[in-house]
């Protein structure tokens, strides 16, 4: 399975696990498709009342698409066929509150899914970087996501930095991505114990809350994705291009945490 859900009837929780830890959690079509399904069928779900993401394993929260995904394009350049679109909670129509508990890295598309929780905990062995311009490729939708969370300058570091960087736990908490650190393997049960909570309240206040706070950052989203795909087709190397840079990096090589 590459991915769970445990629902817990007493508390009104579900963890969705992202469950791919030999592949660092990297989203395959599989994985996408499993994603929507879950975030869809917890719209249904009406002992669900809150909700915790996170990922197997001690290495990797997740590390994006799975680089061997075949994922064919459109001709035209003014539109992309991009799975991990549909991989969050909102854009499943999800508004029960999602936390997500991070550990190990998180890069690259895994902000397509941290982008549209409510809030975030990591263990301070978390990692966040994005290597799109490392290897050829625009950064676009991951930096919307993360322009919607974080000061300017601190995602066009990130974003533009590539794999030569990687933003450590407590910078994210000092920046805004991040809500709270704890010691590692303990991530998880700071993310439920804030999920019992919110489960705990009347669930309309909780989602109207939730739906509220989207709209503050719903139309830059929007607006940042209707010129995304142009400023794919224009800015990204070939695919073959991309895969000869990286073939030619070691993985780890180079980058600083911070």
């Amino acid at each position: 399975m590459t991915l769970s859900v445990v629902r817990d009837e007493r508390t009104g929780v579900a963890v969705v696990t992202l469950n791919r830890p030999e592949k660092h959690n990297a989203i395959d079509l599989e994985t996408a498709a499993d994603l929507s399904a879950a975030w869809r069928a917890l719209r249904h779900d009406e002992t669900v009342r809150a909700v915790v993401l996170t990922g197997a394993g001690e290495q990797a929260f997740c590390t994006g698409i799975d680089r061997t995904a075949q994922v064919p394009q459109p001709p035209s350049p003014y539109a992309i066929d991009d799975p991990l679109l549909t991989i969050g909670p909102k854009a499943n129509d999800l508004w029960k509150p999602v936390v997500a508990a991070v550990r190990g890295m998180a890069c690259g598309g895994a902000f397509y899914l941290l982008g549209e929780v409510e809030f975030v905990i990591a263990a301070e062995d978390a990692t966040f970087f994005d290597p799109h311009t490392t290897y050829g490729m625009v950064n676009a939708y991951e930096s919307a996501y993360l322009a919607t969370r974080m000061p300017y300058g601190e995602v066009a570091r990130l974003a533009l930095m590539g794999s030569a960087e990687r933003v450590s736990a407590r910078r994210a908490y000092e920046t805004g991505l991040v809500s709270e650190v704890t010691p590692p393997g303990e991530e998880v049960e700071a993310a439920l114990a804030c999920a019992t909570t919110l489960a705990s309240y009347p669930p309309t206040a909780v989602e109207g809350t939730v739906r509220a706070l989207w709209t503050t950052r719903a139309r830059t989203l929007t607006d940042a994705f209707a010129h995304a795909p142009q400023l794919i087709a224009l800015g990204n190397l070939p695919p073959r291009a991309q895969g000869e840079l990286f073939a030619g990096r070691e993985r780890g090589e180079g980058f600083r945490v911070r």
